[in-house]
């Protein structure tokens, strides 16, 4: 494809391990839009984990995408992901490069690893911004039209809170903040619950109240509780987009998703996300960065439109899809602190310069796994009565769980061990990474 010589790098990411031609056909679009309405070349990287046949399907379909100026495809299988993380570890001369290479791309299913291979994937292809999308997710439209959220994110990534004024519909930004960076802009979806437990809201209202009130924190009061349960993983409901919508502020992320979001390359490059495995919800650590820093953000009314695939409502994939859930909520018991410790430093978080300071963030979470795990026993107890309840496949599920408590309880704390370690090994792999430069990874003769 054309590329521009001058022109601002982006990277347009799809983490996928599911068949997705459409959302592929999808994200080209967007892709696209970016390329033609802004001045920039959009790196769209598809990070594919899914088998050899659904990869030789979605190939085609990356091979089906229009021919597009400043628009350059990446498809990577897991093979050729390996391959560069070997060689961005071995460069940055880590003490420990297999466990940094399992952390980085594990066998298992991790939210926060995938994300954070495109992360070091955007430093080596020299991109400015990252902008993630999801496989089970696509796009409103309005007046027949898909209704990008690349649109705000390219407009204020990036650019110091002060000049990103012009382009929000609202300013609420202190003026205090205005030479800091917008460093996040996103949106949130329309349509199913973000965690797959409606199901468990509709046979059970009390059941669904006890469940998800155990991601909060222990020591809130019953009414913060009850706020949380009716607010969570709804995101903004179901009404339609008609018109845009963008705020800017240091952000409420309590309406954000990370299958609509931008990140500018000053955050990312200096802390990723927890790389635990089976968590859902692992990815959305750098909302909370952004919030207590506190840094700039737009968030804007673009919705993503969620749906459900099948697999994780029966058999083998409830279970998966039942067991990352679990360990979501035993995760609060070491995350909380940090987001505690996140708010109580406040500006403490950013050098003179609005950098994050990583080793201050590495502190707090290698401090929060001394945690007494009683909370999380308390956890698992609720849930195994709980899901005894609701009989059926639930009381199959807590069957399933019952041998698995320890091992959970253990785990759950060795993730915050290895985020800690991954915060540390961070800025030397994304200086490896964009030494490697942008020959990596191109792939398909779409480049």
């Amino acid at each position: 494809m054309t590329r521009g010589t001058d022109l601002r790098r982006i990277c347009l990411t799809l983490p996928t391990n599911r068949a997705c031609t459409a959302t592929i056909a999808d994200i080209g679009e967007e892709a696209a839009y970016a390329a033609g309405r802004f001045d920039v070349e959009v790196h769209l990287l598809i990070l594919d984990s899914s088998d050899g046949s659904t990869f030789t399907e979605h190939a085609k379909a990356v091979d089906e995408l229009p021919a597009v100026p400043n628009v350059i495809v990446h498809h990577l299988d897991e093979g050729r992901q390996r391959d560069f993380l070997r060689e961005v570890i071995e460069r940055s001369g880590h003490a420990e490069p297999e466990l940094l290479l399992d952390l980085m791309l594990p066998a298992a299913v991790s939210y926060g690893a995938c994300t954070n291979r495109a992360f070091l994937l955007a430093a080596a292809l020299g991109c400015e911004s990252i902008h993630r999308r999801d496989s089970d997710s696509g796009y409103q439209t309005l007046d027949g039209k898909p209704v990008f959220p690349i649109h705000h994110e390219l407009l204020s990534l990036g650019k110091p809170g002060a000049d990103a004024a012009d382009g929000v519909t609202e300013n609420a930004l202190d003026t205090v903040h205005g030479g800091k960076p917008v460093s996040m802009v996103g949106g949130s979806f329309v349509g199913e619950l973000s965690v797959d437990v409606s199901e468990i809201k509709e046979t059970d209202p009390g059941i669904y109240h006890d469940v998800v009130s155990l991601w909060a924190p222990p020591e809130w009061p019953a009414e913060e509780v009850q706020g949380l349960v009716q607010e969570s993983f709804i995101g903004a409901g179901t009404e339609p987009f008609s018109v845009d919508r963008s705020v800017l502020d240091v952000p409420d992320i309590w309406r954000l998703d990370m299958c609509n979001i931008g990140f500018d390359r000053e955050l990312y490059e200096r802390v990723p996300l927890p790389p635990a495995t089976d968590t859902i919800g692992s990815d959305y650590f750098l909302l909370h960065v952004v919030r207590h820093a506190p840094l700039p953000a737009v968030v804007h009314n673009r919705h993503i439109v969620n749906f459900y695939t099948a697999e994780r409502r029966t058999g083998s994939g409830f279970t998966d899809y039942q067991v990352r859930f679990v360990k979501f909520l035993l995760s609060m018991l070491y995350l909380h602190p940090v987001y505690f410790d996140l708010e109580e430093a406040g500006p403490a978080l950013l050098d003179p310069q609005h950098h994050v300071r990583a080793a201050t963030i590495a502190g707090f979470v290698r401090r929060s796994t001394g945690a007494d795990r009683a909370e999380n026993i308390r956890r698992l107890d609720v849930i195994d009565r709980c899901y005894r309840q609701l009989g059926g496949k639930y009381a199959e599920f807590a069957d399933h769980l019952m041998p698995l408590r320890q091992g959970l309880l253990d785990r759950a704390q060795v993730d915050m061990e290895h985020f800690a370690l991954l915060i540390d090994a961070w800025r030397p792999l994304v200086a490896a990474s964009r030494a490697i430069g942008p020959s990596i990874g191109r792939s398909t003769g779409r480049a």
